[in-house]
């Protein structure tokens, strides 16, 4: 009889069940903030991982973040508790402090709007604000002394003190926003409207320019201006082999109209 060695280098594992802590703010790459945020959930929870997804959500600007959290939810397993920091109030103690539990899935940070949009397409929630606190509180990060800690405990499947409420959205904000909500390196604008709520042949009119759909970017010339779906279901309006940032003279916050063609 001969001992079988396996080669488990290309195995694929489960990992739906298995806890991480994924951080989603506006703290950016270029300062200390991210770093310092890492080392407070590595010092309290050392064996969990820690997923920076997103960094540059647009600053200060918790409607923008709302949508873009929306989109972005569905990836992630379901063991994730998501660490969620836009919080231009922090220290006014005028936004609670909340963790929420969305469909079995963690989410932790400000309730100044951010999580308006993916609690209400949550079809289960039970909402509880924070009332732990640290020895040692910033007044202005927040992230890194009140929230970091909480999301490390629920990673680890303790529950830090909290009172139940009866959570709500804070805001009348539309299911889908037809704006731009984010940018990204390439130029492309993400916008909050879901591809689904949008039929094909509809223009998207933005800065007096109008736009059509493409289902790919090698469908239009190199230059030509078009929206799609991108990868996470929102529809997006990019330049093939340019940037749509430039060339529509986009920001975050620019609006659009759709407009049914023919």
């Amino acid at each position: 009889m001969t001992n079988e060695i396996r080669d488990t280098r290309y195995e694929i594992r489960d990992t739906r069940y298995e806890p991480m802590i994924v951080l989603f703010t506006d703290y950016g790459l270029t300062g200390p903030y991210t770093g310092q945020l890492e080392i407070m959930l590595r010092s309290c929870a050392p064996d969990t991982p820690v997923i920076n997804l997103c960094a540059d959500v647009p600053r200060q600007d918790p409607k923008a973040a709302a949508y873009l959290l929306a989109a972005l939810r569905q990836s992630l397993p379901q063991a994730a508790v998501w660490l969620c920091v836009v919080d231009p109030g922090v220290g006014t103690w005028t936004d609670q402090p909340v963790m929420l539990n969305l469909d079995g899935k963690w989410f932790v940070g400000p309730d100044n709007g951010l999580f308006d949009i993916v609690g209400r397409r949550a079809r289960q929630c039970s909402g509880y604000v924070i009332s732990w606190r640290p020895d040692v509180l910033s007044n202005s990060f927040h992230g890194r002394d009140l929230y970091a800690p909480v999301a490390a405990e629920l990673a680890q499947g303790r529950h830090p003190a909290a009172e139940a409420c009866n959570w709500q959205p804070r805001h009348q904000w539309p299911d889908d926003l037809n704006e731009v909500i984010y940018i990204d390196a390439f130029g492309n604008a993400m916008t909050g409207m879901r591809a689904t709520s949008l039929d094909r042949s509809a223009e998207l009119v933005i800065n007096g320019d109008a736009l059509c759909h493409a289902a790919t970017f090698a469908e239009v010339e190199p230059g030509v201006a078009f929206w799609y779906e991108n990868s996470n279901g929102l529809v997006e309006i990019a330049v093939n082999q340019g940037s749509a940032e430039a060339a529509l003279d986009l920001e975050v916050g620019s609006s659009f109209v759709v407009a049914l063609s023919g």
